[in-house]
């Protein structure tokens, strides 16, 4: 349940990240809103999972999930460029991710 919860919070990160930006500084009501809930929520998911998980693992996966995800947000929903080299950079994210998760003992 750590893992699932954790990859939640992850998403919920990639939520945050992007009505962020939708709120313009804090300016637009309902997106900044939708920020702190989402921020609470992935939060409050993460600190469940760490209860469990080890702390690196925990936090790496956490915003691995939030980095990857908000750069294809970015990329998908608000027309950000998609060049070799960011889709490099990504790809080597998620191997790190991949390799955190293998070395985590169950």
């Amino acid at each position: 349940m750590a893992w699932i919860a954790l990859i939640i919070a992850g998403l919920f990160e990639v939520v945050w990240a992007f009505t962020m930006k939708q709120s313009a500084g804090f300016s637009r009501f309902w997106p900044s809103v939708i920020t702190f809930v989402a921020m609470a929520v992935s939060f409050g998911l993460l600190a469940w999972a760490m209860r469990v998980l080890p702390l690196g693992t925990s936090y790496t996966i956490w915003t691995g999930i939030g980095a990857v995800g908000a750069f294809l947000v970015g990329i998908l929903v608000l027309g950000e460029p998609a060049n070799p080299m960011r889709l490099l950079a990504a790809a080597l994210i998620l191997g790190g991710l991949m390799l955190m998760k293998l070395a985590t003992p169950s």
